[in-house]
């Protein structure tokens, strides 16, 4: 079976205007993450090396902040054509939050070839986590990243306190849009985050994959942050509940496996790694 491995860059850290009570980025919480502007654009392109080397075939350039403006699409785009130059053959992915078309359409033409931007929860449970911005400004900007020309990677987090109902709505919005890629993220507390929920069990984990998998079964399932938290030596499982993709490495603000760990169980276990979009 060959499955697509993905790796993320922290372009700019912490310090976001807005008030997710999920995330540790957010300038409302105090935390101890690292927190910097803009990642220097050598340091960025030496993460694409290094995931290329990992099998990675995605590479996402994500951004703390409420969205996109000038400066950042600016670097975002210098970010792109440096890794482009230099590494290559890496499908490139920006995640830079709300965005307009004209924005979006910029980033294409700089070689991104995917937006990543997670609804997160459901329609009607969104404003139970963030105050900041809506829901419908989440999904408007996947509205505009397809208008741009893009491909969609959109998904959400589990484990914020939201109902089965929530879980179905969710997935109903993710069919709408009909991404190429879709990221499950598992919810992992933080003492310094106001949200307090527990973690999810690893059977609740590997349901809401199979679940994804079987509602959105032309997309990309991927499993990304919470997967060595929550389900730890199950974590492999995932392929059996319909997940075809992996984030490897670290993530945001949190370790994940050691890539070298996931890469030789995973061709222990009989996998090859996409090396190209089909």
């Amino acid at each position: 079976m060959e499955i697509m491995l993905c790796a993320i860059c922290n372009i700019a850290s912490g310090g976001c205007s807005e008030d997710c009570k999920y995330c540790t980025q957010s300038a409302h919480v105090k935390t101890n993450i690292a927190k910097y502007k803009n990642k220097k654009i050598e340091d960025i392109v030496n993460e694409a090396k290094i995931a290329k080397k990992n099998h990675a075939l995605g590479f996402c350039l994500v951004s703390a902040g409420f969205g996109l403006d000038d400066e950042k699409l600016e670097y975002v785009c210098k970010a792109s054509y440096a890794i482009q130059k230099e590494v290559g053959d890496l499908l490139l992915i920006a995640c830079n939050g709300n965005a307009s078309v004209e924005q979006l359409k910029e980033l294409k033409k700089a070689g991104i070839f995917s937006y990543n931007h997670n609804l997160e929860t459901s329609k009607e449970y969104f404003d139970k986590i963030c105050s900041t911005h809506t829901w419908e400004d989440r999904f408007n900007t996947n509205l505009n990243a397809k208008e741009a020309g893009l491909m969609l990677c959109c998904g959400g987090i589990y484990g914020l306190g939201e109902s089965y109902e929530d879980r179905i709505s969710l997935r109903k919005s993710l069919q709408e849009l009909k991404p190429f890629s879709s990221p499950i993220n598992f919810f992992i507390p933080n003492e310094n985050l106001n949200l307090k929920q527990p973690l999810l069990s690893a059977d609740e984990a590997l349901q809401i994959i199979k679940d994804s998998a079987k509602d959105l079964p032309e997309t990309f399932i991927m499993v990304a942050g919470g997967r060595e938290v929550v389900l730890k030596q199950r974590q492999y499982e995932i392929f059996d509940a319909g997940a075809k993709a992996i984030v490897v490495g670290d993530y945001l603000t949190t370790k994940g496996e050691k890539p070298s760990n996931d890469i030789e169980k995973l061709k222990q276990m009989g996998f090859t790694f996409a090396s190209s979009c089909h």
